[in-house]
Order: structure tokens, then sequence, then C-alpha cells
């Protein structure tokens, strides 16, 4: 025989703890490294953007220019540069704050050339731009601190949500469009300024922030979510209108001047939040323009009112949050006694939480809702699926211990004391008060000689059907058969009132003897022998527990109490004349009750000393129908 070591079953059991929290961290991981949290993420943060109610653009001090599909029609593409000088006049002469020009022009664009680079070197109020991926340089001799750099930040789904609002420690030109337009037309350097002191450290985008857990180009430069006003509500005319001079002279003193492509056919479009969920028919995109008009809103704002809006929980923040809300989601999934209770809690917990994370992205705090959520519900569910195999291998174990033997009744009392029952998959040894049940077929040898093996094989299971059904009927469990008998016991593997198993004992020879009557009446149509038994009924302490070893054990009851039930059993077989003949001794009726004992009517056998003990039992037969060999009974 395989010899096994002690400690095996420990460790088993500790790995079946560990291994399927391992696998739920390992299925969170992978829910995160494959992208998908941040992808849901992300839709919901373009769902609350998009019905979020937001400010409208015209409340500020910003006006577009845009070369719109008509323009094109009328100057060309790309349009002259003589023409740009024209409408930097017009805008000097409005009195404009600032003008950011939209537009590469690293070359030059018809005859007269000479004057977009005369108007960009010598106006203290034109910001041109350049491009540090495409490499596209800015309209020649302009100065380096009227130079600015106009990347974006898109998302790796097409997406604009961020605003890269500064790059620090770079050379005097490397400063962002909307930074250098707001610090031009306000003459004031103090927020980059603030920027670079780390005054506002604490409010970047890092990589793992809010709900980019993927996002690499999160974490470089001073990135932040970009508050969008309403899209389209920014004063917004053409460049022809402005040439004509249709552009009122209140959109333009004192204002800052974006000019940038606005027609489609120049795709210079951004997909924004609010274009997953727009309801037109055509794909819903910002202009450039419109982009840098939102981010210099942003940096007004905070330049006036000081207070940084937008704020994104940190990555070291969300690992946190995850690793709570993971641990709360394994503690109920394992310690809620009930599963379905369990269930509605994380169900109602999740639902909560996922609530309050909307909430606050509404009010322009992004935590990452995803993997929070995704963690408790894995980790509770891994814990349901731990208790479910659990489960599943303790009712194995207990249909392997107890067979089905058992009534409805004691099955559930198992099913929910087996932690406490069940240890190393066996029942450990118990002192139990019980009452035992032993029956016997009686001329079991003179009818196997009338029937052949099949007919008398289906002729005792017909009679022990109706002896099992009553035992599990009435609570008790079918220990063991004993060829033509079996062995029942009341108080186990989970005790009872004494009192009630005895009573509960009675009530099953009863139904035995009822069934036994009905059973006959059939086998006397079929032509078969009658069916008679004999049960002894007895009650006491037994030592119960699993006996064997790990390749076969079984549930076993000791003691006294069960040989005195096999030796009542068996006591003066000759006088058995009824169909089923009990025995019982005093112990059995002392733990019954009053109305029980009123109910009963026994005849005394009187002091009888029985095989195996040196006391004698007082012993009393159960009277079950009017032939008790003729002998009186008396209730008790």
């Amino acid at each position: 025989m395989k010899k096994r070591h002690p400690w095996i079953l420990p460790v088993r059991r500790r790995l079946n703890q560990i291994v399927p929290m391992i696998a739920g961290v390992l299925l969170l991981w992978s829910f995160k490294a494959s992208g998908l949290a941040q992808t849901v993420d992300l839709i919901i943060y373009d769902l609350v953007v998009t019905h979020r109610p937001a400010a409208l653009g015209s409340e500020q001090p910003i006006t577009l220019i845009g070369i719109e599909e008509g323009d094109i029609r009328q100057f060309g593409w790309p349009i002259d540069d003589a023409l740009f000088c024209r409408a930097f006049d017009r805008l000097k002469a409005a009195g404009v704050a600032a003008i950011g020009f939209d537009i590469y022009r690293d070359k030059g664009v018809g005859e007269n050339q000479q004057c977009l680079k005369d108007r960009f070197r010598e106006d203290p109020k034109l910001v041109s731009i350049f491009n540090v991926a495409a490499e596209i340089d800015a309209v020649p001799e302009t100065p380096r601190y009227r130079q600015s750099y106009n990347d974006l930040s898109l998302d790796s789904d097409g997406v604009l949500r961020r605003d890269l609002v500064h790059v620090s420690e770079q050379d005097e030109r490397t400063v962002s469009f909307p930074m250098r337009v707001m610090e031009v037309a306000l003459e004031d350097t103090s927020l980059r300024l603030a920027f670079e002191r780390g005054d506002y450290a604490d409010a970047w985008l890092d990589q793992g922030s809010g709900g980019y857990q993927n996002e690499s180009e999160a974490g470089l430069g001073m990135q932040r979510l970009l508050l969008f006003r309403q899209p389209g509500s920014y004063r917004q005319f053409s460049l022809s209108q402005l040439l004509e001079g249709e552009v009122p002279a209140e959109h333009l003193s004192n204002q800052i001047v974006l000019i940038g492509s606005t027609a489609p056919s120049l795709r210079d479009l951004f997909e924004v939040p609010q274009s997953r969920f727009h309801k037109g028919q055509e794909l819903f995109q910002i202009s450039g323009i419109e982009i840098h008009a939102n981010r210099i809103s942003a940096l007004l704002d905070l330049r006036k009112d000081g207070v940084f809006t937008g704020w994104t929980m940190p990555a070291d923040g969300n690992t946190l949050l995850l690793v709570i809300c993971g641990s709360l989601g394994l503690l109920l999934g394992e310690k809620v006694p009930n599963l379905r209770r369990s269930i509605l809690i994380v169900s109602f917990l999740t639902i909560g939480l996922g609530t309050v994370l909307v909430t606050l992205l509404v009010n322009q705090i992004w935590i990452g809702i995803t993997m929070p959520l995704v963690g408790m519900i894995s980790m509770s569910g891994t814990a349901w699926l731990r208790r479910g195999a659990a489960s599943q291998l303790h009712s194995q174990q207990i249909r392997r211990l107890l067979g089905q033997t058992t009534s409805p009744a004691v099955a559930q009392q198992l099913w929910e004391k087996r932690e406490e029952l069940l240890s190393d998959g066996r029942f450990e040894g118990r002192q139990l008060p019980v009452t035992v049940l032993f029956l016997d077929t009686a001329s079991f040898t003179s009818v196997s000689e009338r029937l052949n093996p099949k007919e008398l094989l289906e002729w005792l299971n017909r009679g022990m059907a109706i002896c099992v059904q009553a035992v599990t009927d009435h609570g008790g469990m079918v220990n063991k058969f004993t060829g033509d008998g079996m062995l029942a016991v009341f108080g186990v593997p989970v005790p009872r009132q004494p009192g009630t198993e005895a009573s509960e004992a009675i009530a099953a020879a009863r139904e035995i003897h009822a069934g036994l009557q009905r059973l006959n009446v059939e086998l006397h149509r079929e032509s078969k022998p009658a069916m008679r038994m004999r049960i002894g009924l007895t009650s006491g302490e037994v030592l119960a527990g699993s006996i064997g070893s790990a390749e076969r054990m079984e549930y076993a009851i000791i003691g006294d109490t069960v040989n005195c039930a096999a030796r009542l059993e068996s006591l003066s077989k000759d006088s058995h004349r009824s169909v089923l003949r009990v025995l019982l001794c005093a112990q059995t009726l002392d733990l019954l009750d009053d109305a029980a004992r009123r109910d009963l009517l026994v005849e005394n056998w009187g002091l009888v000393q029985v095989k195996g003990r040196d006391q004698s039992l007082q012993v009393f037969e159960l009277r079950l129908d009017n032939e008790l060999e003729g002998k009186p009974a008396s209730p008790l």
C-alpha cells in the first residue's frame, strides 16, 4: 500500500485556498494588460463628459478665425501669404490682445513672401507654431519667445482627451501654443513659472492615473485632462469675413484670436469625448483651433482662480483602491456564510461603489472605475468558485461517508455544519447520545429455498425500501445493511434531543409495520412469501466517526448500545408471530415525554439476560396490532 505522509492533506488544503486566489489575481492582471479595463474606463469617461453640463466658449475672450471650404474656393490652397498679412493688419487695427497662427508656414506661399516674415518678426502680438513630431519649423524670422509647439496628445483610440500643458527644462521656444498665446495676450509668464517651480506637481497625469492603465504617453510632460466647453460655442468667423470687414469690432478688441483651418478637406479635425456619443449622422469632430481654444480657456481659468480643476487619482492610489476592493470582495465572498446573501452584498456594494465613482467623475474627479469594480467582482467570484469547489468536495465526502441513507433534513444539517463536522475528509470521532434500530428479516433462510436468486433479491429489496424510507423520513440514518437486515441510528452525525430521537425511532418502527402490511397484501396476490421482520431498539451513548483508510472509509457507530439493539432483535425468535416484532429497552422508554408514553401500548417482558452483558435489561414489546401472542398489553 502506498504510504501517505501526514503533511500532504494540510498542504493540499492550503493549496486549494491559495490557487483560486492566485488565479483571480492573474485574471485581473490579464484584464489590465489586455487594455480592456482602459477601454471601458475611456468609454465611461466619454459618456460622462458628453452628458456633463459644460460652460460656453463665448464666455471667454477668444475668437476663432477659421479657413472654411468657401475660403479655399475663393482664395485657393495654400493661401497666399499676402492675404494673411492683410488679416493680421486688420486684427492689429482692431486692438486684439494676441494672434495665434495655427497654420504651418515654414515655407513661403505667393510672390510677397517676405511680408509674413516681417509681420512675425516685428509684431509682438503674433505667435507662430512648430511641430516636434512632424519636424515642421515655425514661420522664419519669428523670435524664439513667440514660437510654440502645437503637438497634441491623442489616446490610443485616436480620441483627444488630454492636454500637454507644458514640458519643463526645455529651450526658450519650447512652450505650448496655448500657453504662449495667453502669455503674449496678458504679458505675464507667472503661470508657467509656477509650473516650473512644481506648484502643481500633484495635478499632472502619470502613467496609470485614473483610467489610463496602459497609456504610456500619459506620463510624459505636464499633462491634464482637457476640460471641454460646449462644442461649437466659441465665437467663430471665416477668413473671408475678416478680410471683408464683417467681423464685429467687439469680437476683436482685446480678444485672443486664433487663426486655423476648419474646412474638412484640410483634415485638421479631431475626435473628442463627445464624438463617441454624438447623435448626428456624420462623425462629430472639432477643429484644431477649437481644441486650442479649450486649452487656453483652461489656462485662463487656472490663472484667474488658482484652482486646478480636473483631478485624477495617481497610479499608486489606483493600485491601493484595487487592492482594497479586491480584498473586500474576497472577504465578503469567503466570510458571508450564505452564498446567496454574499452575492447580493457584493452586487449592491459594486453598484454603490460604481455610482460613487461615476458621481466623482461628473464632478471632474477621475478615479479609474473598471479595475476596482472588476477586482471586487473577480476576487469575490474567486471565493465563490472556491467555496463551490469545496462544497462539491464536501458533498462528495458526505456521500462517500454516509451514502444516500440520510433524510433531507439531516443532509441539510450536515451541509450547514460541514466545516465543523469534517476534518481531512472524514468525520472526527464523537461520543453521541443516540437511539439505535437494529432490524432483521424473519425466516429468510426458508424463503430463500422457495425463490430463485433474482426473485429473492427483488423480494428483499421491496421490504428494505420500506424500512429505509421510514428511517430517513424520521430523521434517522441507515448506517449499514447486514445481509437481510440493517443498522439504523437516530442522532448522528448531528445530534438532537435524546427524547426526540427515541420518539422518531418508534415512529419509524410503526411506519415499517404499516408498510409491511401493505407489502404483504401485494405479495399474497403475487403468490409470494409474506415478509416479517424483527426490530431491536435501544438508547444510549455510542462512539461515532469515520473508520478505515483513505482508500476505503465508512461512517461507523460503536458501543454497547449497538450490541444491545442487536441482542434484542435476535431475542426469542420463536415468539415472533406478527408481521413486525419490536423489542425495546427501558432506557428508550424513559426518554419519551409523557404525551408520547401515553400513546404507547407495550408488553413488559421483565428483566432479560442477554448475551454479552453482565446486567439484565428491562425489555418491552411494542404492541403494533391486535395480536400479541394473546398476551394483554398495558399502557405506560
